[in-house]
């Protein structure tokens, strides 16, 4: 739901004008229903009603049975100002809002607007994935601020998803643009041959439109919204009365990459089917959710057989925010295809840098390795997955989590599998935690191996690659690339220096594990 403040703002002047509203714009809207005469209207506390197919005075009775059945507000398009007075007072009688539509929108475009600001507030449990559609168009009031120009940002189809209100004089093509329609065909198909479209796709420049007054066109400027290279949408700005600010088109580049962040999310938030599934998952791994519920709510047997399988992305280049997004969108997308191809259930959600597929249902002989390689391989050549063991039921799913989570951890210190189970890699997270606790735990380390790495670091590499090799000096000294003989003059000198005894078994388990701490340790 969203309070009916929040969808003035989406839908704002040129659609809709609040006429009257008795109990104020914080009402919240549940749902957007359709109304027709001669129909008992089907309406709930909290539904915005359209008042199709009655207009003017025509629509006083529908005003009153929706303000009966407890709607929060009625659209209704109105055929002269002389019919105002009895429809406000009809609203207010009613006790419901009351929104003048302008006569030429369209119904279906006003109803979907309508239900993106519910699917966008419905969708968003926190801050950062937030209203977006409502964070669009407060970007585009702050655009229009900055260019002293009228904006609209569109998505690469050329539909508005977001527009700034201006009190100054808009062309034709604004108008129609944000009433749903297409602007002026002749207009559309210069663009098209100035290859404007082409370069608003290809580049993060600045395009500059300048006016045709022959078809009512005012000068715009005009820029593509990227993430990745991958074109997200526009913004286009139309000049007013007075012309563009100094460094309007400085401010334009800047607002296209903040507007990636915002359509990234869009796309990834959209549908609040997917993002309520998405937030069961989450909460299950998170311990927040019970596993029965969970199960009950996805149509899983509770008693069944279950896995936890986690993936992460290990970019060998760092990436900005807008495009980190974008490829974990992407990521999710490819999971959750093949996911739910194997389990119709199955369940995919990020939390933090990784995403999880969880998969119900499982037969008793299941073996997971072989989709987890088709997932890996389908999502691209940086992308790691750790396979959770299979629990006996759904209860246990945390531990297949949990285990999911500490191959991962191994797999990312260097071991170059792309997939991997806990049987695969017993051994590098069992050191690996092993190295964690001493890394937290300074007051089990020993001091004379902590001054040989940091002072000596060629001697303890040395000192481990000969522990490793079981003290075959041959083998420690192929592997260094140093003459054998090299080897054990650096094996001695750094027994000596630290003051160790190497025939010492304890000491030699305790320095191969401490020498292999990361050097920051």
């Amino acid at each position: 739901m969203a309070q009916l403040r929040q969808v003035l703002i989406a839908l704002g002047d040129p659609l809709v004008e609040v006429e009257v509203a008795p109990d104020g714009l914080a009402g919240e809207i549940t749902d957007v229903v359709v109304v027709e005469p001669d129909e008992t209207p089907d309406l709930r506390p909290g539904d915005l009603a359209l008042v199709i197919g009655a207009r003017g005075r025509a629509a006083v009775p529908l005003i009153r049975a929706a303000g009966r059945r407890g709607a929060a507000a009625a659209a209704v398009k109105v055929e002269s100002d002389s019919a105002l007075p009895l429809l406000r007072n009809a609203a207010t009688d009613a006790g419901i809002a009351l929104l003048a539509v302008a006569p030429d929108v369209r119904w279906e475009q006003l109803a979907a607007l309508v239900r993106g600001v519910l699917e966008a507030a419905r969708g968003s449990d926190d801050e950062d994935t937030g209203e977006t559609l409502g964070d669009l168009f407060s970007l585009a009031q702050t655009i229009a601020a900055l260019t002293g120009g009228s904006v609209s940002i569109e998505d690469t189809a050329s539909r508005v998803l977001a527009y700034s209100r201006s009190d100054d004089e808009v062309d034709e093509l604004r108008r129609l643009s944000i009433l749903g329609r297409q602007g002026p065909a002749p207009y559309l198909a210069m663009l098209r041959e100035w290859g404007v479209y082409q370069r608003l796709r290809a580049t993060e420049e600045v395009v500059r439109i300048e006016e045709r007054p022959d078809l009512g066109i005012r000068t715009r400027i005009a820029v593509g919204v990227h993430a990745g290279g991958r074109p997200l949408g526009s913004i286009w700005v139309q000049e007013g009365t007075a012309p563009f600010a100094d460094g309007a088109e400085q401010a334009l580049v800047g607002a296209a990459r903040v507007a990636a962040l915002h359509l990234v999310q869009r796309r990834s938030a959209a549908g609040s089917s997917a993002r309520f599934r998405e937030n069961l998952l989450a909460g299950m791994l998170d311990g927040r959710s019970d596993p029965v519920s969970v199960a009950r709510q996805i149509g899983a047997d509770p008693a069944k057989p279950a896995a936890v399988v986690a993936f992460a992305s290990r970019e060998a280049e760092p990436v900005d925010r807008t495009e980190l997004e974008l490829r974990r969108s992407a990521l999710a997308a490819v999971i959750a295809v093949h996911a739910a191809a194997y389990r119709r259930s199955a369940l995919v959600t990020q939390l933090g840098d990784r995403t999880y597929a969880f998969l119900p249902d499982l037969p008793a002989d299941a073996t997971l390795l072989d989709l987890t390689r088709e997932m890996v391989a389908a999502a691209g050549e940086h992308v790691q997955a750790a396979v959770g063991r299979i629990v006996s039921t759904m209860d246990e799913v945390g531990g297949s989590r949990q285990e999911a989570d500490r191959v991962l951890d191994a797999m990312g210190r260097g071991l170059g599998l792309r997939v991997a189970t806990l049987a695969d890699v017993r051994s590098q997270v069992l050191v690996s935690e092993t190295l964690a606790v001493l890394a937290d735990q300074p007051r089990l380390r020993d001091p004379r191996l902590t001054s040989l790495r940091s002072d000596n670091p060629d001697l303890a590499t040395s000192l481990l690659a000969y522990l490793d090799a079981l003290g075959d000096v041959r083998s420690a000294a192929a592997r260094l690339h140093v003459h054998p003989n090299t080897l054990r003059y650096r094996v001695r000198r750094a027994a000596a220096v630290a003051g160790i005894d190497l025939d010492d078994p304890l000491v030699r388990l305790f320095a191969a594990l401490q020498l292999r701490l990361p050097p920051d340790a």
